[in-house]
């Protein structure tokens, strides 16, 4: 149909420039060359005029075609956000009802668990209690007399029941009472007997190091190094625990200022009690030489328990977001169980969640959790949060911790704790003229 039709046009067009070159020729009077130039002109004209006016007509066609196109692809869009936006509510509602569930479920799990244990202990309990009366027996009922009544109470109970609240189980510590254990520590606080010890924590499975735990370590006078464990209790009913954090603190700097002219990629594990959070006095000079010092704010990193985090209230709050507007992160360790909300952790600050490795492990923490482990790794990553297994101590928990994505280990198996050298702890002003040497012990240098 169209091709008659432009054929039709032709040949009007023709009829109309031969039509001009007549009247031209016998009306005007004009010679024959002239009247055929004249005619070509009018031909070509009409020519140019159609061929601009079908231009400008399909130009016209496509324009409508690309408005309505984009008219349907905008309609299409807000459908999309429309079916987008209740497939959320509904995956809201959904993640609402599992959580119920399992809120519902895991206290009544973790009961059982307890009385399972409850149970377990008192069974122990009566067989041990029944072979010191089968044995007490086997000796002849005239020796069952109060006397021994009295030594089967102390088979069970090696301690007296006054030495129990007295005596430390370090054996440091062993047979002095709290007051003299509680001075040994203020003693070695204030003659600066707080020694800085690191431990590794490594990529897997390259096994390069990539931070480093800051430990403290109490040195008695005569040499003899006491775990963090055994003696910050004892610093914590003294209200020692801020002075420990600043003595740590500032040694945490020092070591971090040495490690960064070395590698920019590794940083630093700063363990900090709840005291020094609420410590208005302690705080405020810890958050103004944070500020100085605000520069280490990506390679330094505040760690706090999954216990003490839990527990802490307006005034932790406020002090741990005092530092996060300075840079700083922080990171969980100690953790018992999988019960939290990535998202708020890391709207905290949270960077890090260090998990022993065992729990990771262990079958029975996916029942009782809100997290399987195996998903952790992953559900952890998409808050910015990084997943660090903790206390590994054989090749096969890194061979099975690496089925669950784990990015980074820490344990014996990589590099026990080791003492930082003296030249670490010097001066900024010293550093550049110390030995350029290891910071720590052999096996616990940076990668």
């Amino acid at each position: 149909m169209l091709r008659i039709g432009a054929i039709f046009v032709v040949v009007c067009m023709v009829l109309i420039a031969g039509s001009v070159g007549a009247v031209a020729y016998l009306g005007l009077a004009l010679d024959i060359s002239t009247a055929g130039l004249l005619a070509m002109a009018v031909l070509v004209a009409l020519v140019l005029y159609n061929t601009i006016d079908n231009r400008l007509r399909d130009r016209r066609e496509l324009g409508d075609q690309i408005a309505d196109l984009s008219r349907g692809t905008a309609d299409l869009a807000r459908q999309v956000a429309e079916l987008s936006r209740r497939f959320n509510a509904v995956e809201g509602r959904v993640d609402t009802s599992i959580n119920r569930a399992r809120g519902a479920t895991v206290p009544l799990a973790s009961e059982i668990g307890e009385l399972g244990l409850l149970v377990q202990q008192l069974a122990d309990s009566v067989a041990h209690h029944d072979t010191l009366l089968h044995q007490v027996a086997t000796a002849g009922a005239p020796s069952a007399t109060p006397h021994n009544g009295g030594e089967l109470a102390a088979a069970a109970d090696p301690l007296p029941l006054r030495e129990r609240d007295t005596v430390s189980g370090v054996p440091r510590f062993q047979g002095l009472s709290r007051e003299e254990i509680v001075e040994l520590v203020r003693q070695a606080v204030d003659e600066n007997r707080i020694d800085l010890y690191l431990q590794p924590i490594v990529t897997l499975p390259q096994r390069k190091v990539r931070y480093y735990e800051a430990i403290s370590r109490l040195r008695m006078e005569d040499g003899e190094v006491v775990a963090a464990a055994d003696f910050l209790p004892f610093a914590d009913s003294a209200g020692l625990l801020p002075r420990v954090d600043n003595l740590l603190l500032f040694r945490c700097v020092q070591v971090t200022r040495r490690l960064r002219m070395k590698n920019h990629d590794v940083g630093v594990f700063c363990n900090i009690s709840p005291a020094t959070l609420t410590d208005a006095a302690y705080f405020k000079q810890m958050l103004d030489f944070m500020e100085a010092n605000r520069a280490l704010a990506s390679a330094m990193t505040f760690e706090f328990t999954q216990r003490d985090y839990r527990s802490f209230g307006p005034i932790e709050r406020e002090s741990l977001g005092a530092l996060a507007q300075l840079g700083f992160r922080f990171s969980l360790d100690h953790i018992v169980d999988l019960r939290m909300e990535p998202r708020d952790l890391a709207q905290n600050g949270v960077r890090f969640l260090k998990a022993p490795a065992k729990l990771l492990l262990n079958q029975a923490t996916g029942a009782q959790s809100d997290i399987h482990p195996e998903d952790l790794a992953d559900l952890l990553a998409r808050s910015g949060i990084d997943l660090i297994a903790e206390h590994i101590e054989s090749e096969r928990m890194v061979v099975d911790l690496l089925d669950y994505d784990v990015r980074f280990g820490q344990g014996f198996l990589f590099s026990p704790p080791r003492p930082v050298r003296a030249e670490a702890l010097q001066s900024t002003a010293d550093v550049g003229a110390a030995q350029a040497g290891e910071l720590v012990a052999a096996g616990a240098s940076p990668a």
